[in-house]
C-alpha cells in the first residue's frame, strides 16, 4: 500500500463528500424548486419531462454500470479481449426490442411490462411468474451492487460496513420518497457523466506513461491480448465469439425488452418515434461506453505489461488492477482516489434508486392493485402507496446487503440466477408476441419447466471444477522504481484486499490457481453442467417457447380467444394469411392507447402499426364473445356492464374517437 499524507486524506475525503452531496440534490432540486409529482403516471413515467440525451445515457448507464468499470479492464488484462465481443448481442438486441418489442407494449396504456402478459393470456398465474422472477432477481442483483462500495469505505475511511450499507439505503429511500423515475435518470446522467471522465483520465495517463497513444494498442496487440472472431464450437468454453454474441443477444432482449425498468423508460417517452430515435441513437453511445472500459483495459496493461501486480505479489486478486493503478498512478493528484471511491459509491446508490423505482411499481401493478382492498381508489393513494413499497424495498435490498456480507458465496448464486431467470422471462414474452395460439396454459407450463431445468444445470455446474486459463504475464520489467514510492507488498489498501464482489460475479471461474489442471473426460450430467453460463439464456428461452408452443396446441380451446392489439402487429398480419379457420380474437376495453392527447379530442395514433382498419374493427364477432362493440344512433354501447373504461371506437362518419360505455 502507499502511505498517504494528512492533507491527501482531507483532499480525498472532501472530495468524496462533496460529491455524494451534489449527487444526491441535484436530482432532487426540482422536487423543491420545479414542477412536482402529482400522479402516479408523473412518479412512474415522467411524464414527458425527460430530455432524449438524458434517457439515451441512462439507458446505457443502466446497461454498462460499476461492473464495466471495474471488470472489464482486468478481463482484458488477465483474459484478453473475447468478453468484448458480447457487444455483438448486445447491439443486435437494440434494433429487436425497438420493431419486436415497442410496438407491441407501446400503445397498450400498461404501467407494468408484466400487464400485458395478463391482457394477453388474460392470467394471474403468468403475470406473478414473471414480475416475481424479476422482483427475486432484482433483489439479489441490488443486495450485491450496495455492498460494493461498503468494502471500500470501510478500508479507506473505518466506516463500519453496516453504517455504510444503512447510508445507501436512507440516502436511495429518500431518493424514492421525493424523486421518481425523472430523478433516477438524472442520478444515472450524473453517474454515467463521472466514470466517463475518470476513464479518459485513466487513458490520458496510461498514454503519458507509455510514451504514445499507439502503444495502448500496440502492445496488448504484441501479447496476445486482442483477438477476435474466435469460432471454437464448443460449449463449455467459457467464452468464445459464438457464446459472447448468442449469449448476450438472449441476455439483452430479456433485459432490454422484459424489465421493467427499461421499459419504463420507453414508455416514459411521448411517441413511438422517439422511442425508437432514442433506441436507435443509442447504439453508438453503448459501442463507444463499452470499448471505453476495454480501452481503459489496455492502458492499464501496457503500463504494466513487464510488472503484473498480481505476479509481483502488490495484489492479490485480478480484479484489484484498476484500483491499484489509480493509486498508484494517480499519487501526485490530490482528491482523485477520492473522485474514484465516490463514483463507486454513487454507481450503488443511482442503480439501487433506478431500480426500487421500477420494483415498487411491479409490485403495486402487478400484486397489490388487484386486490379488493385496494379497488378504487385514487390515483394520488396509488401513488403513496407506490412510494411507500419502494421504501420497503429499500430496507430489504439493505438486509440482502448485509447477508452478501455475510455470505460471499450468494454473489456468485445470484450472478447465475441471473443468468438462468432470463431465458424464461425472454421466451413468454416471445410467446406472448409471437406464438398466436399460445395460452395461459403452455406459457406457464413453459415457464415452469424452463425454470426447473436452467436452475438444475446452473447449480449443477457449481459442482463442476472449471480449468482457469490465464493469459501469461511477466514481472521481468519490475524495478524499484516501477511503482510510486511508498506502495509495498501486501496491498492492504482501499478496494485492494476487498475488490467489489459485484465485478467477480460478472466473470465466473476466474478465481484459482495460475496452472491449467489436467482435463478429466467428463461423464453425463457433467458435460450438461460444463456448459457455458453465457448459454443459460438461449437454453431458457428455447425450453419455454417450444415446451409452451407443444402444451398450447394441445390444450388449444376456444376461449383462449384475446385483442388482436396484443399480438405483434407484422405477427397478426401473417397470421391472417394462413390457411385453416380464422382465430377468434375479442376487443378488450383495458387496452387503452398511449397519448399525449385531451380525451375529448381524436386520439392520433403516432405507431401506424396500431391505426385499426374498419376491417379490423368489424371484425365477426361470435354470440359467445366477451364483449361485443356496438355503435349505435352514434352511441357506443356495450354487452359487458363492467366494461366502464374509455376505448377507441368507429363513430358514423368511420372516424375513430373515444367513447365510454
Amino acid at each position: 500500500m502507499m502511505p498517504r499524507s494528512f492533507t491527501d486524506l482531507l483532499w480525498d475525503y472532501g472530495v468524496f463528500v462533496v460529491f455524494i452531496i451534489f449527487s444526491t440534490l441535484v436530482p432532487l432540486w426540482g422536487r423543491f424548486f420545479g414542477k412536482k409529482e402529482k400522479t402516479k403516471a408523473d412518479y412512474v413515467f415522467g411524464m414527458g419531462t425527460i430530455s432524449m440525451g438524458a434517457m439515451m445515457l441512462s439507458i446505457a448507464r443502466g446497461t454498462l454500470g460499476v461492473r464495466s468499470f471495474l471488470g472489464y479492464p482486468s478481463e482484458l488484462f488477465y483474459r484478453g479481449s473475447a468478453m468484448w465481443e458480447t457487444l455483438y448481442g448486445m447491439v443486435t438486441a437494440y434494433p429487436i426490442v425497438c420493431f419486436v418489442f415497442i410496438p407491441v407494449y407501446f400503445n397498450l396504456g400498461v404501467t407494468s411490462v408484466y400487464q400485458y402478459l395478463d391482457l394477453r393470456f388474460n392470467s394471474r398465474l403468468v403475470r406473478c411468474l414473471a414480475s416475481g422472477t424479476y422482483v427475486i432477481r432484482s433483489l439479489l442483483n441490488l443486495g450485491v451492487t450496495v455492498y460494493t462500495p461498503t468494502v471500500a469505505l470501510n478500508t479507506v475511511i473505518g466506516i463500519p460496513y453496516w453504517a455504510s450499507l444503512l447510508g445507501i439505503s436512507a440516502i436511495s429511500i429518500i431518493f424514492n420518497l421525493l424523486g421518481g423515475l425523472k430523478a433516477a435518470i438524472m442520478a444515472d446522467v450524473i453517474q454515467g457523466v463521472t466514470m466517463i471522465l475518470i476513464s479518459i483520465a485513466i487513458i490520458i495517463q496510461s498514454m503519458i506513461s507509455v510514451g504514445g497513444f499507439e502503444k495502448i494498442f500496440t502492445i496488448p496487440a504484441e501479447d496476445g491480448r486482442l483477438k477476435f472472431f474466435d469460432f471454437t464450437g464448443d460449449f463449455t468454453i467459457r467464452v468464445d465469439t459464438t457464446s459472447a454474441w448468442l449469449g448476450q443477444l438472449f441476455m439483452s432482449l430479456s433485459i432490454f425488452g422484459c424489465q421493467q425498468n427499461f421499459v419504463q423508460r420507453y414508455l416514459s417517452m411521448s411517441t413511438f418515434k422517439e422511442v425508437r430515435r432514442t433506441l436507435m441513437s443509442n447504439i453508438p453511445v453503448v459501442i463507444s461506453l463499452f470499448s471505453l472500459a476495454w480501452i481503459v483495459g489496455m492502458g492499464v496493461y501496457s503500463v504494466y505489461a513487464d510488472c503484473d501486480p498480481m505476479a509481483g505479489g502488490y495484489t492479490t486478486k485480478m480484479d484489484e488492477i484498476l484500483p491499484f493503478f489509480v493509486q498508484d498512478k494517480f499519487s501526485y493528484l490530490p482528491g482523485v482516489l477520492g473522485l474514484f471511491m465516490a463514483s463507486l459509491f454513487n454507481g450503488a446508490l443511482s442503480l439501487n434508486v433506478s431500480n426500487l423505482n421500477s420494483l415498487a411499481t411491479v409490485t403495486w401493478e402487478d400484486f397489490l392493485s388487484p386486490l379488493p382492498r385496494f379497488k378504487g381508489i385514487s390515483d394520488r393513494q396509488q401513488l403513496t402507496i407506490i412510494k411507500f413499497i419502494g421504501s420497503i424495498y429499500g430496507v430489504m435490498v439493505m438486509g440482502v446487503g448485509f447477508a452478501v456480507g455475510l455470505l460471499s458465496g450468494v454473489i456468485e448464486s445470484s450472478m447465475l440466477m441471473t443468468s438462468a431467470t432470463s431465458g424464461p422471462l425472454l421466451g413468454v414474452f416471445l410467446l406472448a408476441m409471437l406464438v398466436p395460439m399460445a395460452n395461459w396454459k403452455g406459457a406457464a407450463t413453459g415457464m415452469i419447466v424452463s425454470h426447473v431445468i436452467t436452475l438444475w444445470i446452473t447449480f449443477g455446474s457449481l459442482t463442476v471444477n472449471k480449468e482457469t486459463v490465464l493469459l501469461s504475464t511477466s514481472v521481468e520489467g519490475c524495478t524499484n522504481d516501477t511503482f510510486s514510492s511508498g506502495i509495498v507488498k501486501p496491498a492492504k489498501s482501499w478496494l485492494l484486499s476487498n475488490t467489489p464482489l459485484e465485478v467477480e460475479s460478472d466473470f465466473s471461474y476466474l478465481t484459482g490457481p495460475l496452472e491449467v489442471p489436467v482435463p478429466a473426460v467428463p461423464q453425463f450430467p457433467e458435460t450438461l453442467y460444463s456448459i457455458s453460463y453465457m448459454y443459460y439464456s438461449l437454453i431458457g428461452t428455447f425450453l419455454t417457447v417450444i415446451v409452451g408452443t407443444l402444451v398450447s396446441y394441445l390444450t388449444r380451446h376456444r376461449d383462449d380467444a384475446y385483442d388482436h392489439k396484443l399480438l405483434h402487429p407484422a405477427v397478426y398480419r401473417l397470421s391472417q394469411l394462413l390457411p385453416g379457420k380464422a382465430r377468434r380474437y375479442v376487443n378488450n376495453p383495458d387496452i387503452r392507447p398511449k397519448t399525449m392527447a385531451t380525451p375529448s379530442k381524436k386520439l392520433p395514433q403516432d405507431n401506424p402499426a396500431f391505426e385499426p382498419s374498419p376491417e379490423s374493427i368489424r371484425e365477426k364477432k361470435s354470440p359467445l364473445e366477451l364483449t361485443v362493440c356496438i355503435v349505435v344512433n352514434g352511441e357506443a354501447t356495450s354487452s359487458d356492464p363492467s366494461a366502464n373504461e374509455s376505448y377507441r371506437q368507429l363513430d358514423d362518419a368511420g372516424e375513430l374517437r373515444d367513447v365510454r360505455t
